[in-house]
């Protein structure tokens, strides 16, 4: 027993490491690493190795909960200020679009491929998710306009809610999935009742832990997942939408006044890191490349009708409303949208729902999925940058954003404030009393090559600097907003209406 266990942690431990080393090949390469540990998958495998793996039931549990951790990750890095912009468009692009993008498909496959309706619409709900790690990790090197990112970014956690209770809905047997009005009136509760449980969580989460006092760092990033995994339990157990839940949850707590606000998002992107790896891993073992022969024709079929048709369809009849005006999507911006629509992991796990409940065809259906994104996240992954030059959306580089730590000092009714000056802050040069922080703030410390000393008015900043700023709970809010200001404009960043919100990190 020992020798197995042993024999498994070493294997184990392996993957894990290949799997981290892997992420710098895939970023060269302009490929989402899930692709390497999908394939890592594979090879372990029965075609491989020889590790026989065939529980879907088993494979849907260990999936849900690692969505459920990257999507909580997700909302947590969600910056409010980026996501109120588009969150009108994300919320259509996630509910209407996602109509359109099932029905295309739906209607396409049946008529091409000769499919029932049933297992056609799966077709088009499986596939109607997109995914926004594989998204962004091939938007590294050339960053494209923030609203862009954040509406992305916003519909691929929003989107899943509403296609998990589409894919639930068409898994089960027709004789008891009811009429479509009492269909259609349970998707909208689901929705809404996963909204409001995710909005409790997240503020009465948010007031707990800035009274909690925990005695270390350590607990409050445990203490912001166990509340987001909270959510989804909660919104499971009254028959809400969880996924929902997560990342409203998420997004609360990861933009409120919390405590060891860095730590939290450090410790929630590390766990996201390892369920992506475990989830693309145990979906890689999964599969059969002996079967993907028969696939790939119509992985290759369905997945031209939704690249080329039902996303930009879905897209245009989503995003045109919000395109009026000078502030709207342009063309090009909707052009870029359609084709940044990439799947990733969602899909592949939400094939697994019908292959456990032993829906006909569902085996197909889930070599289908699993080729189709293979080849398309491929392709669409090694096109995206060039595309998002090509189309005029990329952003001007920045300065990397200021962090700010902030760790609570109960007894005094104030915040510590760590703030690091990082390469490209026009801190540089900045005098101390030139920073013009409010009353209430004071730089108290400044580490400046291994050594500590207490600044004068006159003492002026160097990058690399670390400051600690002590400031009263009434105040901090506006030192933040100061200290980054200052940062991305210089001392006169009122000048240039520059106004310190906190960026997505």
């Amino acid at each position: 027993m020992n020798h197995e266990l042993n024999v498994a942690l070493l294997i184990g431990a392996a993957v894990l490491l290949i799997c981290v080393g892997a992420v710098r090949l895939s970023v060269r390469l302009g490929l989402p690493s899930l692709l390497v540990y999908l394939m890592l998958g594979v090879i372990l495998g029965e075609a491989g190795v020889g590790i026989q793996f065939e529980n879907a039931e088993l494979t849907r549990t260990l999936g849900i909960c690692a969505l459920v951790v990257i999507i909580a990750e997700g909302g947590l890095t969600s910056r409010w200020s980026t996501l109120r912009p588009v969150l009108g468009p994300a919320v259509v692009l996630s509910t209407v679009g996602v109509g359109v993008s099932v029905a295309v498909v739906g209607v396409v496959v049946h008529y091409a491929l000769g499919i029932g309706w049933q297992s056609a619409l799966l077709y088009g709900a499986v596939l109607s998710s997109t995914d926004a790690a594989a998204v962004f990790s091939t938007l590294r090197r050339v960053p494209v306009r923030p609203r862009l990112a954040a509406l992305l970014e916003a519909e691929s956690g929003i989107n899943d809610a509403p296609v998990v209770i589409l894919v639930v809905l068409l898994s089960a047997p027709l004789a008891a999935g009811g009429s479509w009005y009492e269909q259609a009136g349970l998707v909208v509760y689901e929705l809404i009742a996963g909204a409001v449980i995710g909005l409790v969580a997240g503020f009465g989460g948010a007031w707990a832990l800035r009274r909690a006092a925990l005695p270390s760092a350590g607990l409050y990033p445990l203490a912001a997942i166990g509340l987001t995994v909270l959510a989804y339990a909660a919104g499971s157990v009254v028959h809400a939408s969880g996924f929902l839940a997560v990342y409203v949850a998420g997004v609360v707590l990861g933009n409120a006044r919390l405590p060891h606000r860095r730590a939290m998002l450090g410790f929630a992107d590390g766990l996201a890191w390892l369920a992506q790896i475990g989830l693309f891993v145990l979906l890689g073992l999964l599969v059969s490349p002996g079967e993907f022969g028969a696939a790939v024709l119509p992985a290759v079929v369905v997945g031209l009708v939704l690249v080329l048709l039902a996303r930009p369809l879905s897209v245009l009849v989503s995003v045109t409303p919000f395109s009026l005006g000078p502030n709207g999507f342009t063309l090009r911006e909707q052009g870029f949208l359609s084709w940044a629509g990439l799947r990733g992991a969602v899909p592949v796990v939400l094939a697994t729902i019908p292959l456990s409940a032993g829906v006909p065809g569902a085996q197909v259906l889930f070599n289908v999925v699993f080729v189709l994104v293979v080849i398309y996240t491929a392709a669409q992954g090694m096109t995206l940058p060039p595309a998002a030059r090509r189309l005029g959306v990329t952003a001007p580089a920045e300065p990397t954003d200021l962090q700010v730590e902030a760790a609570p000092l109960e007894r005094m009714g104030a915040d510590l404030l760590q703030v690091e000056v990082p390469p490209g802050s026009k801190l540089n040069g900045v005098h101390v009393d030139e920073l013009r922080l409010p009353v209430g703030a004071v730089v108290t410390l400044v580490l400046r090559d291994g050594g500590a000393f207490v600044p004068v008015p006159e003492t002026r900043l160097k990058t690399r600097d670390s400051l600690l700023i002590v400031t009263t709970e009434q105040v901090r809010d506006v030192a933040e907003r100061r200290l980054r200001a200052v940062s991305r404009r210089g001392r006169l960043a009122r000048w240039f209406a520059e106004h310190g919100e906190d960026r997505r990190q």
